[in-house]
């Protein structure tokens, strides 16, 4: 098991933090490393013998009302589950504070304030302290200096760090959710000084993934089902139906699976929940693509199994698109947006129009029904009819053959 840990510094250089320095004023250290992101770095001395490790995090504030943080994760390179050290000013006396914290899955959608909690891994000393400035500002630098005992033979870490801007009492706010802050994480070997850093992508990844997955997955596929549903009722249509339908969905799964590969590209084991609902609506997707090409023709004993499996799948992705588009904007920090706001708008306008044509679908249905039922009553009043004047006309007959006996 592994420990986390929160680094706070202050400088009057925001480079000055970023300088990979073995070295401190107190404690020199054997190894260091520069971090890819936020002008951190780190220091450290592996103590074999007892499998220790004594690390010194440097980092900077990004508002004076701020927190800097510094975890370990035991099992992945993810937020969750990450012990963390988190430091920032008291709010009563403004001096530097350092407490523990570990972190679920609920901190990344702060579904309730994040507080601190104990550890639990050989925690053995920690301490935090601001270099240059007597108080906590924007670009201070902060160096926490912390020791902590590793599973035996053990010797990689995989080391989380961040920054964030508010703290509410004693619980920090969710941080910036730049590439560049969610890349600020790598798995570093103790021994050898190597790392692996977790990439930065492109700033537009995000923004391109999110809007591409919310136009198809969350609008064109709703509105393929909608097309098959609807416009079959129309008269004249023909046929016309299934290839407004067939065109949208296809579009959708296409263009949709490129918005899939780059959520794949940013995935690393965060947003767990996020990333099954997108595994889940492409596997629907593309079974919905393969339905199409093994259509039963109408008259085939199977089509009405085939019928019945494509409407379930169908409405299901529909669902599950639509959810996971929600579940994008919250880790996106989008609930409160405009987006999220045009979005419902649009899914307004397509569940009243739904509303509309169902009930006019309906009204249809029964007017046929009703018209049906009277040429069924009037057929029948033709048929009785005719059948009274042969008996009529066959009992005159007889009447008169019995004149003629």
């Amino acid at each position: 098991m592994l420990l986390v840990f929160l680094l706070l510094a202050s400088s009057t250089a925001a480079s000055a933090s970023g300088h990979c320095s073995p070295g401190t004023t107190t404690k020199p250290y054997v190894k260091c490393l520069t971090l890819p992101t936020q002008d951190a770095s780190i220091a450290w001395t592996y103590h074999p013998h007892n499998a220790s490790v004594d690390l010194s995090f440097t980092g900077t504030f990004i508002s004076p009302s701020g927190w800097v943080a510094i975890g370990i994760n035991p099992e992945s390179l993810s937020m969750s589950g990450t012990r963390a050290l988190i430091s920032f000013a008291d709010p009563t006396s403004a001096s530097l504070l350092v407490l523990p914290f570990l972190l679920d899955s609920s901190v990344k959608l702060q579904r309730s304030p994040l507080l601190s909690h104990a550890l639990d891994i050989p925690f053995l000393s920690s301490s935090a302290s601001l270099l240059h400035s007597a108080s906590v500002r924007t670009t201070a630098v902060i160096r926490i200096s912390a020791s902590l005992r590793l599973s035996p033979n053990r010797t990689r870490i995989n080391l989380i760090w961040n920054r964030g801007l508010y703290v509410q009492g004693y619980s920090p706010t969710i941080h910036p959710t730049t590439p560049t802050d969610l890349a600020s994480r790598a798995t570093i070997d103790l021994l050898s000084s190597s790392a692996d850093i977790s990439s930065t992508l492109p700033t537009w990844f995000r923004s391109a993934h999110g809007s591409i997955n919310a136009i198809t997955w969350g609008f064109f596929i709703p509105a393929g089902a909608m097309a098959a549903r609807y416009l079959r009722q129309w008269p004249g249509m023909g046929p016309a139906w299934f290839y407004v339908h067939a065109a949208v969905q296809m579009t959708a799964v296409v263009i949709g699976a490129v918005g899939f590969g780059l959520g794949i590209a940013m995935g690393n084991g965060v947003y767990t929940l996020h990333k099954g609902l997108g595994i889940a609506v492409m596997t629907a997707g593309g079974l919905q693509a393969a339905a199409m090409f093994f259509r039963p023709a109408e008259t085939h004993r199977c089509r009405k199994y085939w019928k019945s499996y494509h409407h379930l799948v169908g409405y299901g992705l529909v669902v599950i698109g639509v959810v996971n588009v929600f579940q994008g904007m919250e880790v996106m920090g989008l609930g409160r947006s405009y987006a999220k706001l045009v979005y419902c708008l649009a899914l307004a306008t397509m569940a009243g129009a739904c509303v509309a044509l169902e009930v006019n679908g309906w009204v249809i249905f029964c007017r046929k029904a009703e018209e049906e039922k009277l040429r069924r009553e009037e057929a029948g009043e033709r048929r009785r009819f005719t059948g009274d004047n042969c008996d009529a006309r066959g009992g005159g007959y007889i009447a008169k053959g019995s004149r003629i006996v």
